[in-house]
Protein backbone atom coordinates (compact mmCIF):
# COMPACT_ATOMS: atom_id res chain seq x y z
CA UNK A 1 0.00 0.00 0.00
CA UNK A 2 1.40 3.52 -1.18
CA UNK A 3 0.23 6.50 0.90
CA UNK A 4 0.61 9.55 -1.02
CA UNK A 5 0.03 13.04 0.51
CA UNK A 6 -2.19 15.72 -0.84
CA UNK A 7 -2.01 19.42 -0.27
CA UNK A 8 -3.93 21.79 -2.30
CA UNK A 9 -2.80 22.61 -4.93
CA UNK A 10 -2.59 18.49 -5.25
CA UNK A 11 1.35 18.36 -5.41
CA UNK A 12 3.28 14.47 -6.23
CA UNK A 13 5.36 13.58 -3.66
CA UNK A 14 8.42 14.37 -5.58
CA UNK A 15 7.34 17.89 -5.39
CA UNK A 16 7.04 17.38 -1.63
CA UNK A 17 9.87 16.11 -1.51
CA UNK A 18 11.88 19.34 -3.48
CA UNK A 19 9.78 21.74 -1.64
CA UNK A 20 11.05 20.37 1.46
CA UNK A 21 14.84 19.97 0.82
CA UNK A 22 14.54 23.04 -0.97
CA UNK A 23 13.44 24.91 2.06
CA UNK A 24 15.98 22.63 4.35
CA UNK A 25 18.88 24.37 1.93
CA UNK A 26 17.49 27.67 1.83
CA UNK A 27 17.49 27.26 5.83
CA UNK A 28 21.20 25.85 6.05
CA UNK A 29 22.24 28.78 3.70
CA UNK A 30 20.69 31.14 6.29
CA UNK A 31 22.60 29.40 9.35
CA UNK A 32 25.76 29.81 7.54
CA UNK A 33 25.20 33.58 6.79
CA UNK A 34 24.44 33.58 10.12
CA UNK A 35 27.68 32.40 10.97
CA UNK A 36 29.23 34.90 9.84
CA UNK A 37 27.12 37.54 11.10
CA UNK A 38 27.75 36.07 14.35
CA UNK A 39 31.17 35.25 14.15
CA UNK A 40 33.53 33.10 16.29
CA UNK A 41 31.15 31.85 18.45
CA UNK A 42 28.22 30.68 15.58
CA UNK A 43 31.62 28.50 14.42
CA UNK A 44 32.69 26.97 17.69
CA UNK A 45 28.48 26.50 18.04
CA UNK A 46 28.28 25.08 14.48
CA UNK A 47 31.30 22.71 15.23
CA UNK A 48 33.43 23.83 12.95
CA UNK A 49 36.40 23.77 14.83
CA UNK A 50 38.49 26.13 17.00
CA UNK A 51 41.27 26.68 14.02
CA UNK A 52 38.17 28.24 12.08
CA UNK A 53 37.04 30.01 14.96
CA UNK A 54 40.61 31.94 15.23
CA UNK A 55 40.87 32.36 12.02
CA UNK A 56 37.51 34.38 12.20
CA UNK A 57 38.94 36.44 15.30
CA UNK A 58 42.14 37.23 13.56
CA UNK A 59 40.12 38.56 10.64
CA UNK A 60 41.37 35.88 8.12
CA UNK A 61 39.39 35.92 4.84
CA UNK A 62 39.81 32.30 4.08
CA UNK A 63 36.45 31.26 6.63
CA UNK A 64 34.29 34.32 5.25
CA UNK A 65 34.66 32.77 1.82
CA UNK A 66 34.47 29.24 2.73
CA UNK A 67 31.49 29.98 4.17
CA UNK A 68 29.79 32.52 1.64
CA UNK A 69 30.72 29.52 -1.08
CA UNK A 70 29.09 27.17 1.17
CA UNK A 71 25.52 29.13 1.09
CA UNK A 72 25.95 30.08 -2.53
CA UNK A 73 26.34 26.48 -3.28
CA UNK A 74 23.29 25.94 -0.80
CA UNK A 75 21.20 28.85 -2.39
CA UNK A 76 21.94 27.53 -5.82
CA UNK A 77 20.66 23.51 -4.82
CA UNK A 78 17.58 25.33 -3.18
CA UNK A 79 16.51 27.18 -6.26
CA UNK A 80 17.32 23.98 -8.36
CA UNK A 81 14.91 22.21 -5.66
CA UNK A 82 12.24 24.58 -6.13
CA UNK A 83 12.73 24.55 -10.02
CA UNK A 84 12.28 20.74 -9.78
CA UNK A 85 8.94 21.12 -7.54
CA UNK A 86 7.57 23.81 -9.96
CA UNK A 87 7.63 26.58 -7.64
CA UNK A 88 9.91 28.65 -9.96
CA UNK A 89 10.83 28.71 -13.70
CA UNK A 90 12.48 25.04 -15.07
CA UNK A 91 16.20 26.11 -14.97
CA UNK A 92 18.27 24.13 -17.46
CA UNK A 93 19.61 20.76 -16.78
CA UNK A 94 16.93 20.71 -13.55
CA UNK A 95 17.21 16.60 -13.44
CA UNK A 96 20.53 16.28 -14.02
CA UNK A 97 21.50 18.93 -11.29
CA UNK A 98 19.47 17.31 -8.96
CA UNK A 99 20.84 13.94 -9.54
CA UNK A 100 23.96 15.09 -9.10
CA UNK A 101 23.46 17.20 -6.03
CA UNK A 102 21.83 13.80 -4.34
CA UNK A 103 25.19 11.87 -4.76
CA UNK A 104 26.86 14.64 -3.97
CA UNK A 105 25.11 14.99 -0.33
CA UNK A 106 25.04 11.09 0.27
CA UNK A 107 28.74 10.74 -1.15
CA UNK A 108 29.80 13.89 1.85
CA UNK A 109 27.31 11.34 4.37
CA UNK A 110 28.66 8.31 3.73
CA UNK A 111 32.66 9.79 3.32
CA UNK A 112 33.08 11.40 6.77
CA UNK A 113 35.53 8.76 8.12
CA UNK A 114 37.52 9.27 5.09
CA UNK A 115 37.04 13.22 5.25
CA UNK A 116 37.19 13.49 9.21
CA UNK A 117 41.07 12.91 9.55
CA UNK A 118 41.41 15.79 6.76
CA UNK A 119 40.00 18.27 8.86
CA UNK A 120 40.47 17.03 12.86
CA UNK A 121 39.89 20.55 14.21
CA UNK A 122 35.89 19.55 13.36
CA UNK A 123 34.01 17.94 16.61
CA UNK A 124 32.70 14.56 16.38
CA UNK A 125 29.39 16.47 16.99
CA UNK A 126 29.45 18.19 13.64
CA UNK A 127 30.63 15.13 11.73
CA UNK A 128 27.85 13.52 13.01
CA UNK A 129 25.02 15.97 12.94
CA UNK A 130 26.30 17.59 9.58
CA UNK A 131 26.66 13.83 8.14
CA UNK A 132 22.69 12.71 9.08
CA UNK A 133 21.99 15.99 7.82
CA UNK A 134 23.78 15.55 4.43
CA UNK A 135 21.68 11.89 4.55
CA UNK A 136 18.50 13.32 4.86
CA UNK A 137 18.94 15.83 2.15
CA UNK A 138 20.65 13.58 0.06
CA UNK A 139 17.01 11.29 -0.11
CA UNK A 140 15.11 14.06 -0.31
CA UNK A 141 17.12 15.44 -3.45
CA UNK A 142 16.99 11.75 -5.22
CA UNK A 143 13.27 11.54 -4.23
CA UNK A 144 12.81 14.76 -6.39
CA UNK A 145 15.37 14.10 -9.26
CA UNK A 146 13.59 10.24 -9.76
CA UNK A 147 9.66 12.30 -9.87
CA UNK A 148 11.92 14.88 -12.00
CA UNK A 149 13.03 12.40 -14.59
CA UNK A 150 9.92 10.54 -14.84
CA UNK A 151 8.19 13.90 -15.80
CA UNK A 152 10.23 14.33 -18.30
Amino acid sequence: MVMSLSLPGDFSDGALALMAVGTLSALAAIAHLACIAIGPAAYRFMGAGERMARAVEAGRAAPTLATLAIAAMLSVWSLYAFSGAGLVGRLPFTGLVLAAISVVCLARAVAFPLLRPVFPQNSTTFWLVSSAICLVLGLLYAIGAVAVWRET
